[in-house]
């Protein structure tokens, strides 16, 4: 072989080397971009739940080495009054607030959505507001308020010749109370995830229906809620996720009195950890994921029935 052709293979294998490195550099590369996501997804979503899944079946106060119990702390909290009566609240809390604030969700974004209404987008950053105003600072105002012997609203009563209630000190009370708490704070929310559903519907179906005599009323019955199904569908298991997540607003308002009528489930998987219960707190975390999955895919279900 000559010293030229020599050379000209060196550079052939050469360009080869280079064009088979870019190469690997172009497949490697989506990899290196989504490594940051999924170490992080890894250390603090993936690692935690199979760490608490272990958990959920030992005895361990934080100290010391963790003691196998087996199925225990499932045995007990599925025999616990408490356990349950938790779940009753919350499913009472679920009753007063997810049917209205779907009612009164779809009613506010079609208003907010009409054309005809001015100040549109001032109102619609007026119903976000309560959703960002930090949760603590409003379940505060709502102790002021609802105070039995100092708060505005029995004052109102007082003027109009009513008796005080007892708006957090009495079990009747209480629920509807953290309910209303509730709904003033994320009404606003679901408004803009139904707004946004709103403004995907073909205005022309609208327009069709104008044509052949249908009122408002029979649109919004006819047109407006069978389109927004998903999106009505998708609020709703957010919220049934939200409320029986709820926490803050009975440990401010209530500390999950009186005699325990507002202690949620997420306010008694609490209790466990202020008492260094964790095994049973993990065993208690994992049924009620089980127990939101489960209403979750009941809701698809039947969304998917109607489809």
């Amino acid at each position: 072989m000559t010293a030229a052709a020599a050379a000209r293979f060196a550079g052939t294998d050469r360009k080869k080397r280079r064009t088979s490195a870019a190469g690997r550099r172009r497949r490697l590369a989506p990899y290196v971009f989504v490594l940051p996501f999924v170490t992080i997804f890894l250390a603090f979503s993936v690692y935690p739940l199979f760490y608490t899944a272990r958990l959920s079946f030992t005895n361990w106060r934080g100290t010391g080495a963790a003691e196998w119990v087996g199925w225990d702390n499932y045995a007990y909290l599925l025999t616990n009054p408490a356990f349950w009566g938790s779940l009753g609240n919350s499913a009472v809390l679920w009753l007063l607030i997810v049917p209205a604030q779907m009612v009164l969700g779809v009613l506010v974004a079609v208003l907010l959505n009409s054309a005809k209404l001015k100040l549109r987008g001032l109102y619609r950053v007026a119903f976000i507001v309560p959703f960002v105003t930090p949760l603590v600072a409003v379940a505060q105002i709502w102790v002021v308020l609802f105070d039995q012997r100092h708060g505005a609203v029995n004052a109102v009563l007082g003027l109009l010749g009513l008796p005080d209630i007892g708006w957090l000190t009495t079990g009747a009370w209480a629920k509807p109370t953290l309910a209303l708490l509730f709904l003033w704070k994320t009404t606003g929310f679901i408004v803009i995830i139904l707004l946004s559903g709103l403004q995907s519907i073909n205005g022309s179906i609208y327009e069709a229906a104008d044509i052949d005599g249908a009122s408002k009323i029979r649109q919004l019955w006819s047109i407006t809620v069978p389109l927004l199904r998903r999106t009505i569908m998708f609020a709703v298991v957010l919220q049934t996720l939200a409320v029986f997540q709820m926490f803050a607003e009975p440990f401010v308002v209530t500390q999950g009195g009186p005699y325990n009528s507002t202690t949620t489930a997420g306010y008694y998987l609490y209790n466990h950890i202020t008492r260094a219960d964790l095994g049973t707190g993990a065993a208690n975390s994992f049924l009620l994921v089980i127990l939101v999955m489960v209403l979750s895919l009941g809701f698809v279900r039947m969304l998917r029935a109607k489809d």
